[in-house]
Protein backbone atom coordinates (compact mmCIF):
# COMPACT_ATOMS: atom_id res chain seq x y z
CA UNK A 1 0.00 0.00 0.00
CA UNK A 2 1.70 3.21 -1.24
CA UNK A 3 -1.44 5.56 -2.60
CA UNK A 4 -3.84 6.81 0.04
CA UNK A 5 -7.42 8.27 -0.28
CA UNK A 6 -7.63 11.71 1.65
CA UNK A 7 -10.02 14.24 2.30
CA UNK A 8 -7.56 17.73 2.84
CA UNK A 9 -8.17 21.76 2.59
CA UNK A 10 -5.39 23.83 0.70
CA UNK A 11 -5.84 26.93 2.79
CA UNK A 12 -6.50 27.97 6.06
CA UNK A 13 -10.10 27.61 6.67
CA UNK A 14 -10.71 26.04 3.34
CA UNK A 15 -13.16 23.12 2.77
CA UNK A 16 -11.86 19.55 2.36
CA UNK A 17 -12.06 18.11 -0.60
CA UNK A 18 -10.79 14.62 -1.94
CA UNK A 19 -7.07 14.46 -1.95
CA UNK A 20 -4.62 11.76 -3.05
CA UNK A 21 -0.59 11.09 -1.62
CA UNK A 22 2.25 8.72 -1.63
CA UNK A 23 3.34 7.40 1.60
CA UNK A 24 6.08 6.12 0.71
CA UNK A 25 8.26 3.35 1.62
CA UNK A 26 7.56 1.69 5.17
CA UNK A 27 10.37 2.30 7.43
CA UNK A 28 11.42 -0.25 9.76
CA UNK A 29 9.94 0.49 13.08
CA UNK A 30 6.93 1.70 11.42
CA UNK A 31 3.11 0.56 11.29
CA UNK A 32 0.61 1.10 8.37
CA UNK A 33 -3.37 1.39 9.81
CA UNK A 34 -6.36 0.90 7.54
CA UNK A 35 -8.74 3.50 8.92
CA UNK A 36 -12.25 2.14 10.32
CA UNK A 37 -13.15 5.25 12.47
CA UNK A 38 -11.74 8.90 12.86
CA UNK A 39 -12.99 11.03 15.43
CA UNK A 40 -13.52 14.56 14.89
CA UNK A 41 -11.31 16.66 17.25
CA UNK A 42 -11.83 20.46 18.15
CA UNK A 43 -8.24 20.96 17.52
CA UNK A 44 -8.73 19.83 13.88
CA UNK A 45 -10.53 22.72 13.35
CA UNK A 46 -7.86 24.83 15.11
CA UNK A 47 -5.22 22.91 12.55
CA UNK A 48 -7.58 24.22 9.66
CA UNK A 49 -7.86 27.24 10.53
CA UNK A 50 -4.23 27.91 11.40
CA UNK A 51 -4.92 29.21 14.66
CA UNK A 52 -1.87 28.00 16.24
CA UNK A 53 0.46 29.25 13.17
CA UNK A 54 2.00 25.78 12.34
CA UNK A 55 -0.37 24.31 9.87
CA UNK A 56 0.88 23.26 6.86
CA UNK A 57 -1.00 23.02 3.52
CA UNK A 58 -3.04 20.42 1.75
CA UNK A 59 -3.84 19.78 5.31
CA UNK A 60 -5.45 16.29 6.12
CA UNK A 61 -6.84 16.54 9.46
CA UNK A 62 -7.84 13.75 11.85
CA UNK A 63 -5.92 12.74 14.91
CA UNK A 64 -8.41 10.08 17.04
CA UNK A 65 -8.08 7.18 14.43
CA UNK A 66 -8.92 2.91 15.14
CA UNK A 67 -8.25 0.70 12.95
CA UNK A 68 -6.25 -2.14 12.05
CA UNK A 69 -2.56 -2.79 11.07
CA UNK A 70 -2.11 -3.67 7.76
CA UNK A 71 2.00 -3.48 7.36
CA UNK A 72 4.69 -3.38 9.67
CA UNK A 73 8.31 -2.65 9.22
CA UNK A 74 11.31 -5.54 10.31
CA UNK A 75 12.01 -3.54 13.75
CA UNK A 76 8.34 -3.14 15.13
CA UNK A 77 7.45 -4.10 18.73
CA UNK A 78 4.50 -4.90 20.32
CA UNK A 79 1.82 -4.97 16.83
CA UNK A 80 1.10 -7.31 14.11
CA UNK A 81 -0.65 -7.40 10.84
CA UNK A 82 -4.41 -7.86 11.47
CA UNK A 83 -4.31 -6.13 15.34
CA UNK A 84 -6.62 -3.74 16.13
CA UNK A 85 -5.26 -0.33 17.16
CA UNK A 86 -5.65 3.15 18.17
CA UNK A 87 -3.33 6.14 17.05
CA UNK A 88 -3.83 9.57 19.25
CA UNK A 89 -2.26 13.24 18.81
CA UNK A 90 0.99 12.05 18.44
CA UNK A 91 2.72 9.48 16.50
CA UNK A 92 6.10 9.10 16.96
CA UNK A 93 8.54 9.80 19.86
CA UNK A 94 12.57 9.66 19.72
CA UNK A 95 12.82 6.40 22.06
CA UNK A 96 15.66 7.73 23.68
CA UNK A 97 15.62 11.11 25.08
CA UNK A 98 15.35 11.82 28.88
CA UNK A 99 11.34 11.38 29.17
CA UNK A 100 11.29 8.64 26.82
CA UNK A 101 13.52 6.40 28.72
CA UNK A 102 11.29 7.51 31.85
CA UNK A 103 8.41 6.51 30.18
CA UNK A 104 6.91 10.02 29.16
CA UNK A 105 6.90 9.33 25.46
CA UNK A 106 4.50 12.31 25.40
CA UNK A 107 7.26 15.07 27.03
CA UNK A 108 9.78 13.97 24.04
CA UNK A 109 12.30 16.30 23.21
CA UNK A 110 11.47 15.29 19.43
CA UNK A 111 7.76 14.67 19.66
CA UNK A 112 6.10 13.81 16.40
CA UNK A 113 2.00 14.73 16.32
CA UNK A 114 -0.04 13.05 13.75
CA UNK A 115 -1.01 16.12 11.76
CA UNK A 116 1.31 18.69 12.63
CA UNK A 117 3.98 18.50 9.13
CA UNK A 118 2.18 14.92 8.10
CA UNK A 119 -1.17 13.55 6.87
CA UNK A 120 -3.87 12.35 9.68
CA UNK A 121 -6.70 10.44 10.12
CA UNK A 122 -9.79 11.55 7.33
CA UNK A 123 -7.76 8.90 5.69
CA UNK A 124 -8.01 5.33 4.13
CA UNK A 125 -4.92 4.77 6.06
CA UNK A 126 -2.34 6.32 8.47
CA UNK A 127 0.73 5.68 9.41
CA UNK A 128 2.81 6.04 12.75
CA UNK A 129 5.73 4.65 14.79
CA UNK A 130 4.46 1.26 17.29
CA UNK A 131 5.34 2.87 20.05
CA UNK A 132 2.31 5.19 19.76
CA UNK A 133 0.48 2.28 17.88
CA UNK A 134 -1.65 1.45 20.94
CA UNK A 135 -3.69 -2.07 20.86
CA UNK A 136 -7.41 -2.06 21.48
CA UNK A 137 -8.80 -4.15 24.25
CA UNK A 138 -10.79 -6.78 22.27
CA UNK A 139 -13.75 -5.93 24.29
CA UNK A 140 -13.96 -2.14 22.71
CA UNK A 141 -16.41 -0.57 21.09
CA UNK A 142 -14.23 1.14 17.73
CA UNK A 143 -17.27 2.72 16.63
CA UNK A 144 -17.06 5.03 19.79
CA UNK A 145 -13.14 4.31 21.15
CA UNK A 146 -11.51 7.15 18.43
CA UNK A 147 -12.33 10.00 21.13
CA UNK A 148 -10.69 8.38 23.29
CA UNK A 149 -7.20 8.47 22.00
CA UNK A 150 -7.05 12.07 22.12
CA UNK A 151 -10.41 13.75 24.17
CA UNK A 152 -10.49 10.26 26.51
CA UNK A 153 -6.28 10.62 27.47
CA UNK A 154 -6.09 14.34 27.84
CA UNK A 155 -9.00 14.09 31.08
CA UNK A 156 -7.39 10.99 32.11
CA UNK A 157 -3.78 11.75 32.53
CA UNK A 158 -4.57 14.41 35.23
CA UNK A 159 -6.70 12.23 37.25
CA UNK A 160 -3.38 10.05 37.64
CA UNK A 161 -1.11 13.19 37.74
CA UNK A 162 -2.89 14.82 40.45
CA UNK A 163 -3.61 11.77 42.50
CA UNK A 164 -6.67 11.71 42.40
CA UNK A 165 -8.65 9.65 45.58
CA UNK A 166 -12.18 8.11 45.59
CA UNK A 167 -12.88 10.10 48.12
CA UNK A 168 -11.87 13.62 46.54
CA UNK A 169 -14.74 16.24 45.92
CA UNK A 170 -13.97 17.29 42.50
CA UNK A 171 -14.81 19.65 40.22
CA UNK A 172 -15.02 20.04 35.90
CA UNK A 173 -15.26 23.72 34.12
CA UNK A 174 -17.56 22.96 31.01
CA UNK A 175 -19.48 19.72 29.80
CA UNK A 176 -18.48 19.64 26.22
CA UNK A 177 -16.67 17.02 24.47
CA UNK A 178 -13.86 17.00 26.82
CA UNK A 179 -15.55 17.85 30.52
CA UNK A 180 -18.13 14.98 29.85
CA UNK A 181 -15.84 12.01 29.27
CA UNK A 182 -14.10 13.66 32.84
CA UNK A 183 -17.43 13.62 34.35
CA UNK A 184 -17.61 9.35 33.06
CA UNK A 185 -14.00 9.10 34.53
CA UNK A 186 -14.22 10.81 37.70
CA UNK A 187 -17.98 9.27 38.54
CA UNK A 188 -15.83 5.66 38.22
CA UNK A 189 -13.41 6.37 40.33
CA UNK A 190 -15.57 7.12 43.17
CA UNK A 191 -15.26 11.10 43.60
CA UNK A 192 -18.25 13.16 44.60
CA UNK A 193 -18.50 15.19 40.87
CA UNK A 194 -19.16 18.83 40.60
CA UNK A 195 -19.83 19.93 37.21
CA UNK A 196 -19.83 23.72 35.95
CA UNK A 197 -21.64 24.34 33.00
CA UNK A 198 -23.36 27.55 31.86
CA UNK A 199 -25.97 25.89 30.48
CA UNK A 200 -29.08 25.11 33.01
CA UNK A 201 -30.75 23.46 30.01
CA UNK A 202 -28.17 20.22 30.20
CA UNK A 203 -28.09 20.21 33.63
CA UNK A 204 -30.38 16.53 34.01
CA UNK A 205 -27.97 15.11 31.02
CA UNK A 206 -25.35 15.79 32.81
CA UNK A 207 -26.28 14.36 35.97
CA UNK A 208 -26.90 11.09 34.15
CA UNK A 209 -23.50 11.74 33.02
CA UNK A 210 -22.32 11.22 36.78
CA UNK A 211 -22.18 14.72 38.46
CA UNK A 212 -23.04 14.27 41.46
CA UNK A 213 -24.40 18.38 41.45
CA UNK A 214 -24.06 21.15 38.62
CA UNK A 215 -23.22 24.61 39.69
CA UNK A 216 -24.38 27.65 37.12
CA UNK A 217 -20.76 29.11 36.49
CA UNK A 218 -22.11 32.63 35.43
CA UNK A 219 -23.64 32.86 38.32
CA UNK A 220 -21.22 34.55 42.04
CA UNK A 221 -23.30 32.62 44.54
CA UNK A 222 -23.45 29.63 43.06
CA UNK A 223 -19.79 29.50 42.69
CA UNK A 224 -19.37 30.82 46.83
CA UNK A 225 -21.48 28.32 47.94
CA UNK A 226 -18.86 25.62 47.65
CA UNK A 227 -16.25 27.97 48.35
CA UNK A 228 -13.05 25.71 49.86
CA UNK A 229 -14.44 22.28 49.51
CA UNK A 230 -12.71 20.77 46.41
CA UNK A 231 -10.11 18.96 46.18
CA UNK A 232 -9.22 19.08 42.44
CA UNK A 233 -10.96 21.16 39.97
CA UNK A 234 -10.37 20.16 35.78
CA UNK A 235 -11.07 22.98 33.40
CA UNK A 236 -12.27 21.75 29.90
CA UNK A 237 -12.41 25.32 28.45
CA UNK A 238 -10.70 27.30 26.18
CA UNK A 239 -11.79 30.74 27.45
CA UNK A 240 -10.51 33.34 30.09
CA UNK A 241 -12.38 32.57 32.99
CA UNK A 242 -13.02 34.62 36.80
CA UNK A 243 -9.98 31.83 37.39
CA UNK A 244 -9.76 33.67 41.75
CA UNK A 245 -13.47 32.60 42.14
CA UNK A 246 -12.90 29.28 41.00
CA UNK A 247 -9.56 29.20 42.72
CA UNK A 248 -11.69 30.31 45.92
CA UNK A 249 -13.85 26.86 45.66
CA UNK A 250 -10.86 24.98 46.28
CA UNK A 251 -10.00 23.50 49.53
CA UNK A 252 -6.24 23.66 51.38
CA UNK A 253 -3.79 21.89 49.16
CA UNK A 254 -6.41 22.01 45.91
CA UNK A 255 -4.98 21.62 42.82
CA UNK A 256 -6.62 23.67 39.59
CA UNK A 257 -5.72 21.76 36.29
CA UNK A 258 -6.22 23.24 32.62
CA UNK A 259 -6.10 21.22 29.65
CA UNK A 260 -8.29 23.91 27.76
CA UNK A 261 -6.38 25.90 26.04
CA UNK A 262 -6.70 29.21 26.62
CA UNK A 263 -4.67 31.61 24.46
CA UNK A 264 -4.92 34.67 26.96
CA UNK A 265 -2.19 34.70 29.86
CA UNK A 266 -4.21 33.67 32.88
CA UNK A 267 -4.19 36.17 35.78
CA UNK A 268 -3.67 34.00 38.93
CA UNK A 269 -3.23 36.18 41.70
CA UNK A 270 -0.26 34.86 44.09
CA UNK A 271 -2.36 34.98 47.18
CA UNK A 272 -4.78 32.92 46.10
CA UNK A 273 -2.06 30.39 45.76
CA UNK A 274 -0.06 31.12 48.66
CA UNK A 275 -2.72 31.32 51.69
CA UNK A 276 -4.40 27.74 51.02
CA UNK A 277 -0.76 26.35 49.43
CA UNK A 278 -2.78 25.33 46.96
CA UNK A 279 -1.39 25.25 43.34
CA UNK A 280 -2.20 25.33 39.37
CA UNK A 281 -1.05 22.80 36.72
CA UNK A 282 -1.74 21.80 33.11
CA UNK A 283 -0.77 19.24 30.79
CA UNK A 284 -1.03 17.64 27.17
CA UNK A 285 -2.31 14.18 26.67
CA UNK A 286 -0.69 11.19 28.18
CA UNK A 287 1.88 8.49 27.17
CA UNK A 288 0.93 5.11 25.39
CA UNK A 289 1.57 2.82 28.53
CA UNK A 290 -1.32 5.36 30.39
CA UNK A 291 -3.54 5.21 27.19
CA UNK A 292 -3.99 1.54 27.31
CA UNK A 293 -4.48 1.71 30.95
CA UNK A 294 -7.41 4.37 30.18
CA UNK A 295 -8.76 1.97 27.55
CA UNK A 296 -8.89 -0.80 30.13
CA UNK A 297 -10.74 1.19 32.49
CA UNK A 298 -13.01 2.16 30.30
CA UNK A 299 -13.75 -1.47 28.92
CA UNK A 300 -13.99 -2.48 32.63
CA UNK A 301 -16.51 0.76 33.35
CA UNK A 302 -18.17 0.81 30.44
CA UNK A 303 -16.52 4.46 29.73
CA UNK A 304 -17.04 5.77 26.10
CA UNK A 305 -18.20 9.04 24.72
CA UNK A 306 -21.71 10.51 23.35
CA UNK A 307 -20.93 10.12 19.42
CA UNK A 308 -22.79 11.38 16.50
CA UNK A 309 -21.56 9.41 13.29
CA UNK A 310 -21.06 10.61 10.05
CA UNK A 311 -19.61 9.03 6.64
CA UNK A 312 -16.35 9.93 5.95
CA UNK A 313 -17.23 11.79 2.82
CA UNK A 314 -20.03 13.98 4.74
CA UNK A 315 -16.72 15.16 6.57
CA UNK A 316 -17.11 19.36 5.52
CA UNK A 317 -20.85 18.48 7.04
CA UNK A 318 -19.42 17.09 10.19
CA UNK A 319 -17.15 20.41 10.64
CA UNK A 320 -19.23 22.41 10.26
CA UNK A 321 -21.48 20.83 12.94
CA UNK A 322 -18.75 20.98 15.07
CA UNK A 323 -18.02 24.85 13.98
CA UNK A 324 -21.53 25.80 15.07
CA UNK A 325 -20.91 24.17 18.59
CA UNK A 326 -23.93 21.53 17.35
CA UNK A 327 -22.01 18.61 18.54
CA UNK A 328 -23.25 16.49 21.12
CA UNK A 329 -20.55 15.62 22.46
CA UNK A 330 -18.09 14.11 20.16
CA UNK A 331 -17.97 13.34 16.16
CA UNK A 332 -17.00 9.86 14.85
CA UNK A 333 -16.31 9.79 11.34
CA UNK A 334 -16.90 6.31 9.48
CA UNK A 335 -14.41 5.43 7.29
Amino acid sequence: MSKVNAFAAQEAGGSLSKFRYELGDLKSEEVDIKIHYCGICHSDLSMLNNEWGMTQYPFVPGHEIVGEVTAIGDKVKKVKVGDKVGLGWNSASCMHCEQCMRGQHHLCYNLESTIVGRHGGFADYVRGHWSWTVPLPKEIDMAKAGPLLCGGITVFNPIILAGVKPTDKVGVIGIGGLGHMALKFLNKWGCEVIAFSSNPDKKEQILKMGATKVINSRDPEELKSINGTLDFILNTTNVSLDWDSYLGTLAPKGRFHTVGAVLEPMPIPAFSLIMGEKSVAGSPLGSPALTTTMLDFCVRHDIYPIVEEFPMENVNEAMEHLHKGKARYRIVLKA
